[in-house]
């Protein structure tokens, strides 16, 4: 997808794009089509201006990497850090001075989509991490046990079990058997 509200530089943009052998798949003029566009035909990549009307690139790329993400050049007739800076935090992949030229397009092109490659995998090992986070149970501190039975003291004062307790305070199971020494010491 292609969004730019002057039609005379999308014009240019899109034979660049096309001369490096590439289809838009469609052409915005504001953010809200942007966004629109994005949802509906799931381009490979995002090109899109940053002052447009309606809704500006930045808010429009932080809406597509909500609803449907996708790599995201930003497009921009000046180089503000400002600009830079807040578009690396909503995930946009790249950003390019206009007008662009072949080369520096396929690269920016190739930079966003391994960007967005990194975004993704980010996202699916955090969500991940977090599954795992919400099994953790976790011991910790001093826990009073009996040096005659070996029941523990919980944290409500009553005595129980080892493994009940472990159990409890880790999700951990227990099975039961004979140690070796034990095993000699029963078997008699």
């Amino acid at each position: 997808d292609l969004a730019e509200d002057d039609v005379l530089v999308g014009d240019v943009i899109q034979s660049e794009l096309e001369r490096l052998g590439h289809r838009v798949a469609g052409r915005a003029i504001d953010g809200r089509q942007a966004v629109e566009l994005a949802k509906c035909l799931r381009p490979d990549i995002v090109l899109m201006d940053i002052a447009m009307p309606e809704l500006n690139g930045l808010e429009a790329a932080r809406q597509i990497q909500e609803q449907c993400p996708r790599p995201i050049v930003l497009l921009s007739a000046h180089e503000e850090t400002e600009f830079v800076n807040r578009a690396g935090v909503l995930g946009v992949g790249a950003y390019l001075l206009k007008p662009p030229i072949g080369p520096e397009l396929a690269r920016t092109r190739a930079i966003a989509e391994a960007r967005f490659a990194d975004l993704l995998e980010l996202r699916r090992l955090n969500a991940e991490l977090q599954v795992a986070l919400d099994k953790v149970k976790v011991l910790s501190g001093m826990i009073p046990i009996c040096a005659g039975c070996k029941k523990v003291r919980n944290d409500r004062g009553f005595w129980q079990q080892v493994e009940t307790y472990i159990s409890e305070h880790s999700g951990a199971k227990f099975s039961h058997g004979l140690c070796p020494d034990c095993l000699k010491v029963y078997s008699r």
